[in-house]
């Protein structure tokens, strides 16, 4: 996907990722590539990267563990909504 600079950036990467758990590039119970991975493949700042991931955990889709990463829930980990 081709990220539009002149907008904010936080807000396009969510989707990208939105998009990959949807669409089974990262499928449930998978390891979500770290923050600096994401910086680094957005060409962004950790913050903007980790932005990004914090309005992915808040859609309900992802659960990190400290020290260990981020994961894709499975249908039966979600909230039901």
């Amino acid at each position: 996907m081709e990220i539009d600079r002149t907008r904010a950036m936080w807000p396009q990467i969510r989707d990208v990722i939105l998009q990959r758990i949807k669409d089974g590039t990262y499928p449930p119970g998978s390891k979500v590539p770290s923050i600096v991975a994401i910086a680094t493949e957005f060409d962004v700042v950790n913050s903007t990267a980790q932005r990004a991931m914090e309005a992915v955990r808040a859609e309900g889709l992802t659960r990190s563990e400290k020290g260990m990463g981020t994961y894709v829930l499975t249908p039966e980990e979600r909230p039901s909504r």
